[in-house]
């Protein structure tokens, strides 16, 4: 892996790629730079035969696996251009493909909360370890947006269409063992051995037999890109549009004051 990142941390070990999700000041959170450059690591990564297994997780230092979309890079958006809003919705995509499209299994290990986008990335690898009291979430409505970048793609596949609803429409959080509980996650895992059975189970794949271990992976995940392929323009699109309403204006307001915020729907 050659290039730089500014809000990525790769290590190498072996086969294995870790990638940590890294801005510590603000949970992980992803801005602009981390929503460019992380399908970018993916595909160099994707592109070296000597990594067997990709590790994602969020930096320690954070304290979260990530928690979700940076909201002021999230105002600059919905005060900005449809220019501006088209490069995002590009990378969206982009991220979402990389992973489902890497030819490596990519294990996710949510060492903390994963909110928004965050429990999207964590949700769209191939195999998912959670600190069992760690909280996941699609937490979009709360800031009175529709679940736009990937949650209504990745969650009804993983615990069906009315129970995806629930969670999605109303925002409420999981700990990790109630979402291992209703199959959101593979494994729910004490806090303390969390490190240990995520890079147990990468080493297993990373020295599997590897044209084998990948031929399935894409196998699988012919059916999730169609599915992707049939929903993320549309729910990015109307994400975009619920990024231009009132509601969303006050939940920002009332995020940044500590305050409940006060919906009005006409």
């Amino acid at each position: 892996m050659s290039k730089k990142y500014q809000r990525l941390i790769l290590e190498r070990k072996g086969a294995i790629l870790t990638i940590k999700l890294s801005s510590p000041e603000k949970r992980n959170a992803v801005d602009a730079f981390m929503h460019e450059e992380l399908p970018q690591a993916l595909r160099e990564a994707a592109l070296d035969r000597t990594i067997g297994a990709i590790v994602l997780t969020g930096d320690p230092v954070g304290r979260a696996f990530c928690a979700g979309g940076d909201l002021e890079w999230i105002k600059v958006l919905s005060d900005g251009s449809g220019d501006d809003y088209s490069k995002v919705m590009r990378e969206g995509v982009e991220v979402l493909r990389a992973l489902v499209d890497a030819p490596q299994p990519i294990i996710s290990m949510i060492n903390g909360a994963a909110m928004g986008l965050g429990a999207t990335l964590g949700l769209f690898a191939d195999v998912s370890f959670m600190d069992e009291a760690a909280k996941i979430a699609d937490s979009h409505v709360s800031i009175g947006v529709a679940a736009g970048d990937g949650g209504a793609v990745i969650w009804p596949l993983l615990i069906g269409p009315n129970r995806a609803k629930e969670y999605l429409m109303t925002g409420d959080p999981l700990t990790g063992a109630q979402a291992a509980a209703i199959g959101l996650v593979n494994y729910a895992v004490p806090a303390a051995d969390l490190e240990a059975r995520t890079y147990a189970f990468a080493e297993r794949l990373a020295n599997g037999p590897r044209l084998g271990i990948e031929m399935t992976k894409r196998s699988v995940n012919l059916y999730l890109r169609m599915i992707l392929n049939q929903v993320i323009d549309a729910s990015l699109g109307l994400e975009g549009l619920t990024f231009r309403t009132a509601n969303h204006e006050e939940a920002v307001r009332a995020f940044k004051a500590k305050e409940k915020p006060n919906f009005k729907n006409p």
